[in-house]
């Protein structure tokens, strides 16, 4: 009976549901060695020194995270570096937010786009930062020496804390670096990442938002593509080389590395390798987590921001001033609106479910036999999920429809919060500088704000939320609103709005002239804010703290045993956790579904034949349309005579990898990473080998609209153009 167990167990390994294909991995590159054969079988050319090296200027040195400066680990898109004077290019998206800052009526780069001719000319982002890895290690050992499986959870996070705190510190004490360690696959691995970080980066130049957006909402995370998806900007430092604020004295960076960037024609096959710092995936997730994506986080997020999006939409429609101030809370809003929904599809057509539990199965057989934390895991898994999912649902209305849903009542309460600390005699001293935070903040506010689209986003999103959230999580101040004002949330918002020291700027300045607690504690829009507030903090505090404890080791125990599952079969790579990784893989075409095949790019020629001057999302801008009449490509059309504008590869990419280089096999710039297909929209949790795609601007069209669109000779005349 053993022996029969044993090979089935042994059968079951070798047929295990792969949680690693040949073209998935988000790999560190300290450790691209291992894979190196494989890259090589895929066309790559270089060695595994040119991309990682601590002793030679390399590839990662041209590589870029883009941050903020409250928060500059966690990088929300990546850039690269394309000249040696600090010139870096990204996607279009990634740039968005700084172009609508920099906007005005007057001067309206989202609609116009922005071109610098000179350096004089770009514009300085206070707070976006540029993060260039300088070395990683791997600290695992260091870390793991303070713990025991005796610890609870709590204090084995604090343990970690203190132990990365002094490997952080230690690091970097004499340098002008910044470090972080990181947890990998779960909590089972840890890493220390060092990193220089820059504070001058300026904008560029980018394209109009009719091409930089070309197909809105309608095309996003969809192929075919022909989105013009990239801006620039360009790094500066204070005249010695090291980071330094904003400064008329800052020079441009000189670089260790830069890519040069390829004119040359892609052909289907051709090795394709993305470098970047993707956010987060989850491929260890187990089926009972991915119900929980599924039915919960995914469902409610896209059903609440539908709301939200069709106030916008018309909203924004209507008022060109209006559209400016919302279009990048609008963009970050939608996308993952229709990622949530896309992802739910791809995961039920592809049977994702059947695949996690099949995996789970395995993992029983292989766990009998070992310590009992690895056998007892999927249960905790199971229960912990199951106890918090009436408290998520509701944490999702509170998130979603209330502190993200319309934007004043988590404004109110950060001033609020901060007024408190004022009259906390232990911050006495910090008094002068939080009332300047409060002003600082409130000018970055209100900048971007209308009191006829905050009314409207309040009333609706409150509607929605009291509808649907169960009455017993639902904050008392929507109840008395619907018995007041007889269901009427617009009349209670008009009403809430008439009183409010919040609803305009000058009101808000009024009462900052003299800001007491006490006035601000009777504002209508406050008491609704804190309550909102202090409702969210107490269903998460509902949460069984005993199940979420084994849910977090159930989670560890369950990833660490697949890591040995797989041990002698097969390299595997921790889920993306915004720091630096590499995937390599193939330009390469795909068929979706039945009788439908697609080409690995599309051109120029696309862009006409979508065109539609009644939407916003389809319009062509005059000059493209008569370059293209023209066939005025310069020097970047195909051997067929076409003017490539994206194409296709599969890479394992994920958010965070917008504006990643596609670097071809000598290293080249060949294209900016900047979407995925909606077919494998469930790569995050599960990669899909035949479908997966990462959509990429192709670095031929970037140059075209650089040279011959915006006839910036001064930008193409300081990168390395390979042709």
């Amino acid at each position: 009976m053993k022996i029969k167990t044993l090979l089935l167990s042994a059968l079951m390994v070798l047929t295990l549901p792969s949680l690693s294909h040949a073209d998935e991995g988000m790999w560190l590159l300290s450790l691209i060695g291992k894979n190196y054969a494989d890259m090589q079988k895929a066309g790559f050319k270089l060695t595994a020194e040119d991309i990682y090296s601590i002793n030679q200027n390399c590839i990662k040195d041209a590589i870029v995270g883009l941050g903020n400066e409250g928060s500059p680990f966690w990088h929300f898109c990546t850039g690269e570096i394309i000249s040696n004077q600090g010139l870096m290019s990204t996607n279009h998206h990634c740039g968005y937010g700084k172009l609508q800052e920099h906007s005005t009526v007057e001067h309206d780069y989202l609609r116009d786009g922005f071109w610098a001719y000179s350096k004089k000319d770009e514009l300085p982002n206070p707070g976006l930062t540029a993060s260039i890895l300088v070395r990683m290690e791997d600290v695992t050992d260091e870390v793991k020496a303070a713990l025991s499986d005796d610890m609870s959870e709590s204090e084995r996070a604090r343990a970690i804390q203190e132990v990365c705190s002094r490997i952080e510190k230690k690091a970097v004490d004499g340098t002008i670096y910044n470090a972080q360690v990181k947890s990998m696959f779960n909590g089972n691995q840890f890493f220390l990442f060092v990193h220089i970080i820059y504070k001058d980066v300026r904008l560029v130049g980018a394209p109009p938002s009719s091409m930089g957006k070309f197909g809105g909402d309608t095309d996003n995370w969809s192929w075919p593509r022909h989105t013009c998806d990239f801006s620039m900007f360009r790094i500066y430092t204070a005249p010695d080389g090291t980071p330094a604020e904003y400064s008329d004295a800052n020079i441009p960076l000189v670089p260790k590395h830069y890519l040069p960037v390829s004119n040359r024609e892609l052909k289907d096959g051709d090795f394709a390798m993305v470098m970047g710092f993707p956010g987060t995936t989850n491929h260890f997730l187990t089926s009972y987590g991915l119900e929980e994506t599924m039915n919960i986080t995914n469902k409610l997020r896209y059903e609440i921001r539908t709301v939200k999006i069709n106030v916008l939409r018309e909203e924004m429609a209507a008022s060109q001033e209006t559209k400016i101030k919302y279009a990048s809370k609008y963009a970050s809003c939608s996308n993952y609106w229709k990622y949530s929904n896309e992802q739910n599809k791809a995961l039920k057509n592809l049977n994702t479910m059947a695949l996690k539990k099949d995996i789970e199965r395995t993992y029983s057989i292989w766990a009998k036999d070992k310590d009992p934390k690895y056998a007892a895991a999927l249960s905790q898994i199971a229960e912990g999920y199951a106890a918090r999912a009436p408290y998520q649902e509701a944490l999702m209305y509170y998130s979603e429809g209330l502190l993200q849903g319309p934007e004043l009542l988590l404004q109110s309460v950060r001033v609020y919060s901060t007024l408190q600390s004022m009259n906390d005699p232990r911050y006495a001293e910090m008094k002068d500088g939080m009332i300047e935070a409060i002003y600082a903040d409130a000018e970055e506010f209100y900048k971007d704000y209308d009191m006829n689209t905050e009314k409207k986003l309040m009333a609706e999103m409150m509607k929605y939320v009291y509808k649907h959230l169960e009455m017993k999580y639902m904050p008392d101040f929507l109840v008395n609103a619907d018995k007041k004002f007889k269901g009427d949330f617009s009349k209670y918002v008009e009403d809430m709005f008439s009183k409010t020291v919040f609803a305009s700027k000058e009101s808000f300045m009024k009462f900052m002239q003299k800001p007491e607690l006490k006035k601000l504690e009777k504002d209508p829009l406050t008491k609704a804010a804190n309550e909102t507030y202090q409702k969210y903090v107490e269903i998460r505090r509902m949460i069984p703290k005993e199940s979420s404890d084994n849910l977090q080791r159930g989670i560890r125990n369950f990833t660490d045993g697949i890591l040995q599952i797989n041990k002698n079969t097969k390299l595997m790579s921790p889920d993306a956790n915004s720091t630096i990784r590499l995937t390599y893989g193939n330009v390469k075409a795909y068929d979706p579904k039945d009788a439908v095949s697609y080409s690995y790019y599309t051109t120029l020629k696309g862009v006409m034949e979508k065109e539609d001057p009644t939407s916003s999302e389809f319009m062509v801008p005059k000059h493209l349309k008569d370059l293209y009449e023209a066939r005025d490509f310069g020097p970047y059309a195909n051997s067929k005579g076409e003017l490539v504008t994206c194409f296709v590869t599969n890479n394992d990419i994920t958010g965070g990898n917008s504006g990643s280089p596609v670097l071809d096999a000598e290293g080249n710039l060949i294209g900016l990473a900047f979407d995925g297909n909606s077919e494998a929209m469930s790569g995050d949790i599960d990669f899909e080998e035949n479908l997966q795609r990462c959509i990429c601007l192709d670095s031929r069209y970037m140059l075209f609209v650089i040279d011959k669109y915006a006839n910036a000779q001064n930008l193409i005349q300081e990168m390395d153009i390979v042709r």
